[in-house]
């Protein structure tokens, strides 16, 4: 369980940037705060947010109802002591995809591909998140393509990949982008490494695979 000390200074860093104007934030708060549910990003960042609203924010965040709850649940949770790791752990990685229009390419991901907006930053935007699952990507606009289209494709040069767990997945993934009308690089092959996959095309040209095992 966190320390309480910490937790506080979590409550104090999202008021100022609320306070601030930091678009990430809103997304945070209309995921965890139900009275800022159906409220885009500028409503969230002009309402009324004390640092009340941050604390309870925070205690949503490990699983209580309310700041008060999350303060009792600290003096009843025995500390433990926690040896330091001898390593660091990587424990996430979020590809960074370049576009050209943030708007179309959020909505490529949402209506195509099935992912859902984390949140998106700036006015008018130029950085965004989505993410289906566990699988995060970041979206960064810029003025004009970065690599060649038809250098892209000759080299078959991927800008993402993802995978599934089973080769009944990663047919089911096939068959759902192929209904959603999504423009396929490459259609559903089983490659000799032993594995199954496909290639998506996005608006911007970028090539995403995904692959699943073949059997």
């Amino acid at each position: 369980m966190p320390n309480l000390e910490n937790l506080k200074k979590q409550a104090k860093l999202i008021l100022r940037w609320h306070r601030e104007k930091h678009y990430p934030v809103a997304a945070q708060i209309r995921g965890l705060m139900p009275r800022f549910l159906n409220m885009p990003d500028s409503e969230i960042l002009a309402a009324n947010f004390k640092l009340s609203d941050a604390q309870e924010m925070v205690a949503r965040q490990h699983g209580f109802d309310s700041w008060q709850a999350l303060k009792a649940g600290l003096s009843t949770t025995p500390r433990k002591m926690k040896s330091s790791p001898s390593k660091a752990r990587i424990v996430c990685a979020e590809p960074q995809l370049f576009v050209t229009d943030i708007a179309r390419s959020c909505e490529f991901f949402r209506k195509k591909l099935g992912f859902s907006l984390v949140f998106s930053y700036g006015d008018p935007p130029y950085y965004a998140q989505v993410r289906r699952d566990t699988a995060r990507l970041n979206l960064r606009c810029v003025e004009g393509l970065l690599i060649e289209s038809t250098i892209r494709d000759r080299e078959e040069l991927l800008s993402v990949s993802m995978t599934v767990g089973t080769a009944g997945e990663i047919k089911l993934l096939f068959l759902e982008f192929q209904t959603a009308g999504v423009t396929f690089h490459q259609t559903l092959k089983k490659q000799p490494w032993g594995a199954k996959n496909f290639v998506v095309k996005d608006p911007d040209g970028n090539l995403l695979l995904f692959a699943g095992p073949a059997s």
